[in-house]
């Protein structure tokens, strides 16, 4: 599956990432992850369309946080390259959710030793061992920092926490809302019009959030607003939530339990 991810000349990254969409046991993985998500739990999106989004936002954020002359922990730690951080960010938010194969819940967790078969295979012939080694090991801290029990200690790794919690749009919460899956992240999620990214003014990012209906506080105050908050990059953002002018859409109309 081609994610469409900008590659910007980062020649190792558009190496990964053709292995990546090369890959179909990944592609089943991020099916089976929506089995769990989805069918069995009624949540939102967890699989690949969740994956793509996600993606383009965490290499948007890190280019803007490069521009602004913020130094990934990868250059500043180990002297690799901002390529090197973009394939961290890349990898990070392809397999951050891979481990709802096996349960949501600790999902970050079991992710680790699933991904870790990816890996491999993407970084071979690309990177020497010493190489390798140190991009596996800021994967699989971005990885399990997405969770709500490790907080990110590098650039990277708050980049795909706060990515992971931007994929908010009504887009992802249509699948298990349209099969009927009325709950908080449903609903919260339908009311989320648009999210728009750009660069800031007296803060190197600016996210603007556009909502509907009110209910898209839920995703603001308790889904994102708890991921940036320790991620490390609360300096760096700017949110701005803007409200429908015209009145609330109504998202239901009736619901019972």
């Amino acid at each position: 599956m081609d994610l469409r991810i900008p590659t910007k000349g980062n020649k190792e990254l558009a190496e990964v990432l053709k292995r990546v969409y090369e890959d179909k046991e990944l592609e089943t993985f991020w099916q089976c992850a929506n089995v769990v998500a989805i069918d069995r739990l009624g949540w939102s999106d967890h699989g690949p369309m969740h994956v793509k989004i996600m993606s383009n936002i965490g290499l948007k954020i890190l280019r803007l946080l490069l521009e602004a002359g913020v130094t990934p922990n990868i250059v500043k730690d180990h002297k690799m390259t901002k390529n090197d951080a973009e394939v961290v960010v890349a990898l990070g938010c392809v397999l951050h959710d891979i481990g709802h194969v096996v349960h949501r819940y600790n999902h970050a967790v079991y992710s680790i030793p699933i991904a870790l078969r990816f890996l491999d295979r993407y970084l071979e012939g690309i990177y020497n061992t010493k190489k390798r080694a140190i991009i596996t090991s800021d994967v699989l801290h971005a990885i399990v920092s997405h969770g709500p029990k490790a907080p990110p200690l590098t650039i990277e790794a708050g980049v795909v926490k706060v990515a992971d919690a931007l994929d908010m749009e009504k887009g992802r919460a249509r699948i298990p809302f349209k099969a009927g899956k009325i709950n908080i992240h449903s609903v919260s999620a339908m009311a989320i019009d648009r999210i728009t990214i750009e660069r800031g003014e007296d803060k190197p990012i600016k996210i603007i959030i556009e909502m509907s209906n009110s209910a898209g506080i839920f995703q603001i105050d308790d889904l994102l607003g708890k991921k940036v908050k320790g991620s490390g990059l609360e300096e760096y953002l700017k949110i701005v939530v803007q409200v429908k002018p015209e009145g609330e859409t109504r998202i239901v109309d009736k619901f019972e339990f």
